[in-house]
């Protein structure tokens, strides 16, 4: 519709605050400009035309009420309408009330834009600071649009701008009218709110608002339920958590595998082992199957814990399912066992690793290399090493370091100090404490050459004369 029509339709619904000037072909197209543009902060560089000004002027409140309404004009134009006048409220004898904001924000939730309603919303009614009094508004609205659905939609909406501006009190009133007033109260808004509570670490409030949502006869979901239980594990409250769930399935709301993975991860990183076992019991009870993530965090936990015995049932359990086993999983048991000095429990597991065409990484070898050096095996942790390098792996820093630290443990100097020649033609610097190691083995075999010109490197690296004064005696 052009703005002319418009205009014409303006003249016509409210005679008696009819302009007392007569309409032009400039005042309409500069009119349709301030509609079609978009929102500026204000007006553009060149000044509107005296008849244009004079209309706005004389722009009253029926009449603004009745430019938001009417059907004939898109709700994309009043929109932008609208906000040009709360910009430029200079050019108007009247500032734009509750009512009119209300009624645009109406139309544009009948309409379905809802992006929209809610930015108008926040930025015209709530801001930091709410310009009206939750009980003003609830009041007003009802003037302003008499369908069910779209009062309904406008205040599920105002519950989630107040929460998302942190306005939790403005959230309690505006749910308290829905439920006794017969309004219809959006399950998933709710949740929108339970997630900023939860954000907000306000655990309390989180539960009274879940247990208001159950006795107000919404259909609660096992996602609500899920954010409730996440953030009663998160604050370690995870007894609370499986409690309430209990008492939720008594209500008829089933918790899935979600909710169940919440508790379990939390009981595992904290090895509560003793809330764990009630944990299964319930999802035993309740038909739920492990999922890969439930696996993965209980293997976490048993590894992380000392009980890799038990991770490693878990991994057999997962391939009699038929369920992917990553060279992650693996690592985890093999580092735990080589930690343990249970080598070969270690090797054990790499053998079932490899039998299965998990392929094996540098953290695998690393593991077991490290656990094989200091259980003094250097025979086997090279094996690996050349293992390793057969598959396109060369060791770093850490893994030379642990294999020198290994032999100069075992009394194998010479081999200490290959590697370490090797380590420095790979451009890695050999931690001084272990050229301290090799510099007083090599000097023990009498191959005073070597540890001169390893004591060379030590002093251009650093070395201070307390490290370096062992060498003294042996005249170097």
């Amino acid at each position: 519709m052009s703005l002319q029509n418009l205009l014409k339709t303006l003249k016509t619904v409210k005679r008696s605050h009819r302009p007392n000037f007569s309409p032009t072909p400039n005042r309409y197209q500069e009119i349709a400009q301030i509609i079609s543009k978009p929102l500026k902060p204000s007006l553009a560089s060149k000044p509107l035309s005296t008849t244009t000004t004079t209309f706005l002027s004389n722009l009253n409140p029926t009449t603004l009420l009745h430019v938001l309404t009417d059907p004939e004009l898109k709700s994309s134009k009043c929109l932008r309408f609208f906000n040009f006048l709360l910009h430029n409220q200079s050019l108007l004898s009247f500032k734009p009330d509750l009512q009119a904001h209300l009624t645009l924000i109406c139309r544009l939730l009948r309409e379905r834009r809802f992006s929209d309603a809610e930015k108008t919303m926040k930025s015209d009614l709530v801001c930091q600071n709410p310009r009206y009094p939750f009980s003003v508004i609830a009041s007003t609205v009802v003037n302003c649009c008499n369908d069910p659905k779209v009062i309904a939609k406008f205040f599920n909406s105002m519950l989630k701008v107040y929460s998302d501006c942190k306005l939790f009190d403005f959230v309690s009133q505006d749910f308290d009218y829905m439920k006794n007033n017969g309004i219809e109260i959006d399950e998933r808004t709710c949740t929108v709110h339970l997630l900023a509570l939860k954000s907000c670490d306000l655990l309390q409030l989180v539960l009274d608002f879940f247990y208001r949502m159950t006795e107000s006869g919404i259909e609660v979901s096992v996602y609500s339920l899920t954010v409730v239980v996440d953030g009663l594990c998160w604050s370690g409250e995870v007894k609370r958590g499986r409690e309430l769930v209990e008492e939720m399935i008594g209500r008829g709301i089933k918790p899935n595998i979600v909710t169940f993975n919440v508790m379990v991860n939390a009981c595992a990183k904290r090895w509560n082992f003793e809330e764990l076992d009630l944990v299964l019991l319930l999802m035993k009870k309740e038909r739920v199957a492990f999922s890969d993530h439930t696996y993965k965090v209980l293997i976490d936990g048993f590894t992380s814990s000392g009980k890799v015995d038990e991770a490693n049932k878990l991994v057999l359990e997962m391939h009699d399912k038929g369920l992917k086993v990553d060279t992650h999983l693996y690592n985890l048991i093999i580092d735990r066992y080589c930690r343990l000095g249970s080598m070969d429990s270690a090797m054990s597991m790499f053998g079932d690793m490899t039998d299965r065409s998990v392929f094996p990484n540098t953290d695998t070898y690393c593991a077991l290399i490290s656990g094989l050096c200091k259980a003094g095996e250097m025979g086997l942790a090279m094996a690996y090493v050349n293992m390793m390098q057969s598959k396109g792996m060369e060791p770093e820093n850490v893994m030379f370091s642990m294999l020198i630290d290994g032999f100069c443990n075992k009394g194998m100097v010479a081999e200490a100090f290959e590697v370490q020649v090797l380590m420095e033609k790979k451009g890695f610097a050999t931690d001084l404490t272990v050229c301290d190691k090799i510099v007083s083995g090599l000097c023990k075999l009498n191959r005073f050459e070597e540890a001169k010109r390893l004591l060379n490197v030590m002093v251009k690296r650093g070395a201070t004369p307390e490290i370096a004064s062992f060498a003294m005696p042996f005249d170097i």
